[in-house]
C-alpha cells in the first residue's frame, strides 16, 4: 500500500475511532428487556424500545398499558419500569475519577422499581428522584414507587 494512502486511512479510522468513543461516553446505559408496548423518546423523536437500545441523557422512557421495561445504567443501577409509565432520565453522569457523580430522574406517572448501582454508594446525595408532588432522597438501594395520572 501506498505510504500516503495508509497516513490517510489511519487518520480516517482514527477519526472514525474517536467518533465511536465519544458516543460511547454519551451512552448512560441500556435497555435490558422490553414487555409489550415501550418507547424510547430522545429529542422529541419516539422509537419503539428493544433490548440493547443505548440510552443517553434527556431519555424519556414511555411504556404503554399492559407493557414493561427493564434498564441498566452504566453504574448498574437497575430500573423495572411498569405499564403505563413515564420516566425522563434528566441527567446522568458516571466519571468517580472525575468526581462526577449524578443521576437525575423524573417519573410523571407510573410505577418504578429502583435498585441502586454504585453511585449511591458512593454519593447517595447525588441520586435524585422526582415525581409531580415530591423528591425521593436515595439513603438505601431499594425502592418502588407509584405515581397516578393526574
Amino acid at each position: 500500500m501506498n505510504p500516503k494512502w495508509a497516513h490517510v486511512l489511519c487518520a480516517a479510522l482514527g477519526g472514525y475511532a474517536m467518533t465511536v468513543m465519544a458516543a460511547d461516553d454519551a451512552t448512560i446505559g441500556y435497555v435490558k428487556t422490553v414487555q409489550g408496548n415501550a418507547f424510547v423518546v430522545v429529542a422529541g423523536v419516539s422509537t419503539p424500545a428493544a433490548p440493547g437500545t443505548a440510552l443517553v441523557r434527556s431519555t424519556v422512557l414511555k411504556t404503554a398499558r399492559n407493557a414493561s421495561l427493564g434498564v441498566t445504567l452504566r453504574d448498574n443501577t437497575m430500573l423495572s419500569i411498569g405499564p403505563d409509565t413515564e420516566l425522563a432520565l434528566n441527567d446522568f453522569q458516571f466519571a468517580p475519577a472525575q468526581n462526577r457523580l449524578r443521576l437525575d430522574a423524573h417519573v410523571a406517572q407510573g410505577t418504578l422499581n429502583y435498585v441502586s448501582g454504585i453511585m449511591a454508594r458512593l454519593r447517595p446525595q447525588a441520586v435524585s428522584v422526582s415525581t409531580p408532588t415530591g423528591n425521593i432522597g436515595i439513603r438505601g438501594t431499594h425502592f418502588v414507587l407509584s405515581v397516578d395520572k393526574e
